[in-house]
């Protein structure tokens, strides 16, 4: 007699989202399915939106069940329900491009990061329009492209270096991480929802060159960053992450700087691991984030 224990049956972890109208009957019909496609769920969070009458979901599952036969299980609910949804493996690497100029904080806890498996994405390319970060890029053996942008004909080159780079490495999201440029109506367009910036708090009331320097010879009490999606209203896409920090009139301008990056990099890094976890679904003009 063979008493050895049976092996149990390969399971796959998926990652679901949904977004329709709110309407009843929806969190039974989802449940439904994934009992249909043999799953279990592993995690669970919904929100109803008052304010745009649309319902979002997301859930992890365990189900022996391949793609396909999970997609077939949930379709009929996703037609009834006319959802726009989305499947995915739990922690599969998100294919990312790095956008880069001179300042390295952002790049380097977006590299390091990815390297030390904190953060589940993959880059293939940094791109910047400096030479200056391509030593800290080889460092963590990532390939590094530099195109300078002093014009609209470099600007132009630029921008159509991104779109090929996004073809070729079938890119999924694109960080600018610190990128000093502002991207064409045309470029925001092709990367709408798919794109994350980020911008230190003192927006909009220092502008320009040494923004730390004016909110230090102001006062300022709070330093902060914001991380937002991209869109062609410059530095008003839907917001993702902010972070704040509270100073006085004790530090420098250099310390504000400092403490400046460190909230740039943490939320920076915070935005594109919420992205690269489906945690984010975009409602109008703002974010629903499932943490």
């Amino acid at each position: 007699m063979n008493t050895a224990p049976a092996q149990s049956e390969p399971r796959n972890h998926w990652v679901l989202t949904f977004v329709c109208s709110d309407q009843p009957g929806i969190v039974h019909a989802i449940s439904g399915a994934v009992v249909a496609a043999r799953g279990n769920i592993t995690e669970s969070q919904q929100f109803s939106s008052s304010d745009t009458g649309r319902f979002f979901m997301r859930l992890q599952v365990e189900s022996p069940a391949n793609r396909q036969d999970f997609e077939a299980a949930i379709a009929p609910v996703t037609e009834t329900y006319g959802m726009t949804w989305q499947l995915d493996v739990v922690g599969r690497p998100l294919r990312t491009l790095v956008l880069a100029s001179t300042a390295a904080h952002c790049v380097n806890d977006l590299l390091f990061r990815q390297r030390a498996g904190q953060l589940p994405v993959e880059i293939p390319l940094v791109l910047s329009n400096h030479g200056t970060l391509r030593d800290l890029a080889s460092f963590y053996g990532v390939p590094f492209e530099s195109i300078p942008v002093t014009d609209a004909s470099g600007k132009a080159d630029f921008e159509r270096r991104v779109l090929e780079a996004v073809e070729e490495f079938d890119i999924e999201l694109v960080v600018l991480a610190r990128y000093m440029q502002i991207l064409s109506p045309e470029l925001c367009e092709r990367l709408a929802g798919r794109a994350i910036n980020i911008h230190h708090s003192f927006l909009p009331g220092f502008k320009g060159a040494n923004p730390y320097r004016q909110a230090h010879a102001r006062g300022v009490k709070l330093i902060g960053a914001t991380a937002h999606f991209v869109t062609s209203d410059l530095d008003e896409g839907p917001i993702i992450e902010q972070n704040v920090v509270r100073v006085d009139h004790s530090r420098s301008a250099s310390e504000l700087v400092a403490i400046g990056q460190d909230e740039e990099s943490r939320t920076l890094t915070q935005a594109v691991k919420w992205f690269a976890e489906d945690r984010v679904l975009l409602d109008g003009a703002r974010t629903i984030i499932f943490k």
